[in-house]
């Protein structure tokens, strides 16, 4: 049988089939019926709301991502603190931020001098010491040493003079704080075994207080230092503290040793800030062992229970006069400066001596640095050792002169601070302390000659200099 069976029959058809199942039925068509073919069409706004399940959808959706990136922000912050822990800054008073000046102006108040130091003096200076970082008077020597307490309050002279100062500080927000040592406030004889009675004589506090003074100061050798006294104090002072201000009471430490003085019930220091002299009490210029001996001696024994105030104290040598300012504006508390000690030259307006940049560059880089604010203080461990070598002292049979060092730090942020009370240079070893930075920028120098960044291991201290470092992280430049 021929494959081709008829004209125009293709492979496997039969012409003309009929229906199916029938006869005639064509098996050219398809044996599957395909399914109708739709054209693809994006879906509308109610299409999409009801596909997503109603609107409130867009709401759970904007949460969960706002929830997805502060989830990851959390992670985030706690990943750097691990990483590169701060302590959380602590809430200072006013008086732990002060810079405390020393003045003792004379009493009378015919005395126009310009360089008299009388109240009127004083007054005009103060806007400027303000300026300069000073946030506290200490007003001394006003009061005769054989006050009695009505005499505090009664003598109309000395009452006019502070006064006036009360309200010119006011004027420049200045702080005014009285100093009474030695004036016997409890109006008692001394006399051996005197002991100071609960009778406190407040009157004259209170007077004061509601004048507007911020604070008292007394030695440690007056009658009304003990607790009984205190405790009646504190109570008069409570009832002019208020949240934006409180009132303290400054103690100067003459003794070795400090008596502690807490209030048994309230566990609470009955004194704010104590007063402290790095060096002792000298006729004559200390020498530079001396100076260093006493310097390390306090670093070391320094406490940490109460605030301290540092004041120089001794009579310092001329050359060390610099390095004691930046010594007492970095270590912790609040520095106590003396007119016509350390910064004489503050109150000539018009001067441009390096004192006054020195001074105003310390004031206000401790009033923002956190670190030199109430960072931790960490003896470098070759202040005791001679770490530091000098070409000067090449001979073997010279000791090596050793510097003073130490670390404020906070968090990450180190300032490094260096003394050289010698009357040779000295290049600083940083192999001796391998944990240390070896690249810093200069924020302060005695001569104030020194500006940018510096390497450790190319520096070298002049004579009766100190620098303030601020060093830099590995791979930063906080």
């Amino acid at each position: 049988m021929p494959l081709n069976a008829g004209a125009g029959a293709g492979y496997g058809s039969v012409p003309d089939a009929g229906p199916p199942g029938g006869e005639g039925a064509s098996e050219t068509a398809p044996l599957l019926s395909p399914e109708p073919v739709h054209q693809w069409q994006p879906m509308n706004r109610q299409q999409l709301e009801a596909a997503a399940g109603g609107p409130g959808w867009r709401a759970v959706r904007c949460y969960l991502v706002v929830l997805f990136w502060l989830a990851w922000m959390t992670m985030l912050a706690v990943a750097i603190v691990v990483i590169n822990p701060k302590p959380f800054p602590a809430t200072l008073k006013w008086w732990q931020k002060s810079l405390f000046y020393q003045i003792q102006p004379e009493p009378s108040p015919h005395v126009q001098d310009e360089r008299s130091g009388g109240i009127n003096a004083v007054c005009e200076r103060l806007p400027y010491l303000r300026s300069l970082g000073v946030g506290a008077l200490i007003l001394q020597g006003v009061f005769d040493k054989k006050a009695t307490p009505a005499y505090l309050s009664e003598a109309l002279e000395t009452k006019a003079q502070i006064q006036h100062l009360l309200a010119e500080s006011n004027k420049a927000d200045l702080r005014l704080v009285l100093n009474i040592c030695d004036v016997n406030p409890l109006g008692q004889e001394e006399m051996p075994g005197n002991k100071p009675s609960n009778r406190s004589d407040t009157d004259a506090l209170r007077f004061w207080l509601e004048q507007g003074v911020a604070g008292f100061v007394i030695c440690d050798s007056d009658p009304a230092y003990s607790v009984e006294t205190l405790q009646e104090w504190r109570r008069v002072f409570e009832e002019f503290n208020t949240q934006q201000e409180e009132r303290i009471l400054l103690v100067e430490q003459t003794s070795d040793v400090l008596r502690p003085l807490n209030a048994s019930a309230q566990n609470l220091t009955l004194v704010n800030v104590v007063i402290r002299s790095i060096l002792p009490k000298s006729e004559q210029p200390l020498s530079a062992e001396e100076v260093a001996g006493a310097v390390e001696t306090w670093l070391q024994t320094r406490q940490e229970d109460v605030w301290t105030s540092w004041t120089v104290g001794g009579e310092v040598p001329v050359e060390l006069k610099r390095l004691f300012l930046v010594l007492l504006m970095t270590l912790p508390g609040s520095p106590a400066f003396r007119y016509g000690e350390e910064i004489d030259h503050t109150w000539d307006k018009e001067s441009k001596h390096s004192d006054v940049a020195l001074f105003s560059t310390l004031s206000h880089t401790k009033s923002r640095e956190e670190a030199l604010l109430y960072g931790s203080l960490t003896l470098l461990p070759f202040n005791a050792t001679s770490n530091f070598s000098s070409s000067s002292l090449s001979n073997s049979s010279v000791s090596p002169r050793p510097v003073l060092a130490f670390l404020r730090s906070w968090g990450c942020v180190r300032f490094l601070v260096l003394l050289n009370v010698w009357a040779e240079p000295l290049s600083l070893d940083p192999a001796r302390a391998p944990g240390l930075p070896k690249k810093g920028v200069f924020v302060a120098s005695t001569g104030m000659n020194r500006m940018g960044s510096t390497y450790l291991y190319s520096l070298k201290l002049q004579p009766y200099e100190a620098v303030v470092i601020k060093l830099f992280n590995p791979g930063g430049y906080s």
